[in-house]
């Protein structure tokens, strides 16, 4: 278990009731022993993790419903472009852009399915969002 790793579960994770694998100088229940924590190696790590029923691995039937969230910096350097080209072209705010890049953000649902169809095609998105574009009309 990696510094990082116990740094992000310091928040909510706590021991049951009648564990044994403490002994009397254990902190109280309310309270997690961070330096048996950062102690453990790998190898211990994952044996409690497999031993906690809360915290199984997915079974392949499980992973296989699962649906990968698009790269848009992956596709974005696949077509060799920069944030600025890659947002103009898709017609993306660049902020937004960079929020995905940098993981400050998730694409939501429709964001997720426009980066596939980017992804799979771009030469059509571009395509379509030209035809999208319309003078405006006087008025």
């Amino acid at each position: 278990m990696t510094k990082q790793t116990i740094s992000q579960a310091k928040h909510g994770v706590e021991r049951t009731e009648g564990d044994s694998r403490h002994d009397e100088s254990s902190p109280p229940e309310t309270q997690t022993d961070w330096a048996r924590l950062e102690a453990m190696t790998g190898e211990e790590a994952l044996r409690n993790a497999l031993n906690d029923p809360d915290s199984q691995p997915l079974t392949p039937e499980q992973r296989s419903r699962l649906r990968r969230v698009p790269n848009p910096q992956a596709i974005r350097l696949e077509m060799g472009l920069t944030q600025e080209a890659f947002a103009r072209r898709f017609e993306i705010a660049l902020g937004t852009q960079r929020d995905w890049e940098q993981g400050v953000r998730m694409p939501d649902s429709t964001a997720k399915a426009y980066l596939r169809v980017i992804a799979a095609n771009p030469d059509a998105v571009v395509a379509a969002l030209a035809r999208g574009t319309r003078p405006q009309s006087a008025r």
